[in-house]
């Protein structure tokens, strides 16, 4: 499959059962991006066939698509509601998932922050709960194991990330510390965080 890909000249990436189709556009320029859409349908449509022809099924209606750039060519692009695959016209979506990582149009990751943050939330309440009878050493392995394993997974996405998106990921953080020491909510966390041996979440990103 990656020949018929390849033969058109798009860009990929594969895992498991999914594949990734890349074209870069100029959003500015009507022709040339009619043109990269034509060559994503024919594209997408040899993909099809070389399905069929292989005993496999593929499900464009179950794809994607989305439009990243700055904001000036999303601007610019913002006529252009549906992409062609494989016969099928998908919406163009705001963010999409991959493999757990929320990308949006602009990359800014807030989706992706705040997915990470409902999720960590509610592992830190749970435990909160039943604090009181658990062990530090306990406690410390779930807060790892629940909440710090999401802080951290797919963490370098976010390298060159606006202090502000980090500062809500160190809150998460900050909130698991206290749970562990069994602190107020206001409490420092600088020395609590060096005793869990645990690095602030922007070192932890680089």
């Amino acid at each position: 499959m990656t020949d018929v890909i390849e033969s058109h000249g798009v860009r990929y990436h594969q895992y498991a059962d999914d594949t990734q189709l890349h074209l870069a556009m100029r959003a500015d320029n009507t022709n040339n991006t009619a043109s990269g859409l034509s060559v994503l349908d024919a594209c997408t449509d040899d993909v099809k066939l070389w399905f069929m022809q292989n005993g496999l099924q593929l499900n464009p209606d179950k794809s994607e698509a989305i439009i990243m750039g700055t904001a000036n060519q999303l601007r610019a692009a913002s006529s252009l509601l549906s992409v062609k695959v494989a016969g099928i016209d998908l919406p163009v979506a705001e963010d999409i998932n991959v493999l757990g990582v929320v990308l949006d149009q602009s990359l800014t990751f807030d989706k992706h922050i705040s997915a990470v943050g409902q999720s960590c939330n509610y592992h830190a309440q749970a435990i909160h709960h039943i604090r009181h009878l658990l062990t530090t050493e306990l406690t410390q392995t779930f807060a790892c194991s629940l909440i710090l394993s999401r802080i951290d997974y797919c963490n370098s996405v976010l390298h060159g990330a606006p202090s502000s998106t980090i500062l809500k990921l160190q809150q998460i953080q900050n909130n698991a510390t206290r749970i562990v020491h069994q602190v107020p909510r206001r409490s420092h966390v600088h020395s609590l965080l060096k005793e869990l041996h645990w690095l602030p979440v922007e070192q932890r990103i680089s």
